[in-house]
């Protein structure tokens, strides 16, 4: 009797880490990566209420300027378009994004994307797109667009129940920084 109830224990706790990393997966799935004509492009609507157009366009400005010299970005990342009288940004980043960081297993890709920022008088158009991921450099580099290897249709499994095995680690990874990203502008304008 002792001894089949570990077992016991064991095959509840193994059923509950299963549901519970597939609650956690569930923001992952279906429609978590969104497609405009064939493209990933993920967007934001950011209300900054009472803020003008160039008090909106001037707080971005900063934070993607700012976000050129963090500790993760690549030296290629900057602002590639300045329009202060349209009120539009345009910046390109180059950065890593780290999937595991133990002694000698370092399992991370270059991850590259493009910034949008269309500012108005009460709202910031915010779009993330033109992503491309440069993965394994040091041993068999491959380049994946994110059309091709976080949609639906590649960073899923067949039954679009569960991330996809491979892939499914760089759509989890992107889904979290884009929210980090505009979570971070939404604060920031909402001041």
């Amino acid at each position: 009797m002792m001894l089949s109830m570990p077992l016991v224990i064991s095959a509840q706790d193994n059923t509950w880490e299963q549901v519970q990393q597939n609650n956690l997966d569930q923001k992952y799935l279906v429609g978590a990566v969104p497609e405009v004509d064939g493209h990933v492009v993920f967007s934001t609507t950011i209300n900054a209420p009472g803020k003008s157009a160039q008090q909106i366009y001037d707080v971005l400005h900063d934070e993607l300027l700012k976000m050129t010299k963090e500790p993760n970005q690549i030296e290629q990342s900057r602002i590639t378009l300045d329009d202060k009288d349209a009120h539009k940004l345009v910046a390109s980043y180059q950065e890593w994004l780290v999937f595991k960081n133990k002694p000698l297993n370092l399992d991370r890709t270059r991850f590259l994307y493009q910034i949008i920022a269309d500012c108005k008088d009460g709202q910031a158009d915010i779009k993330l797109n033109r992503i491309v991921y440069i993965y394994d450099e040091e041993r068999d580099m491959t380049t994946y667009k994110a059309e091709e290897w976080i949609t639906d249709q590649y960073g899923l499994n067949k039954k679009k129940n569960k991330l996809a095995r491979v892939s499914g680690k760089f759509r989890r990874k992107t889904v979290d920084r884009v929210d980090y990203l505009f979570n971070r502008f939404k604060q920031l304008l909402q001041k």
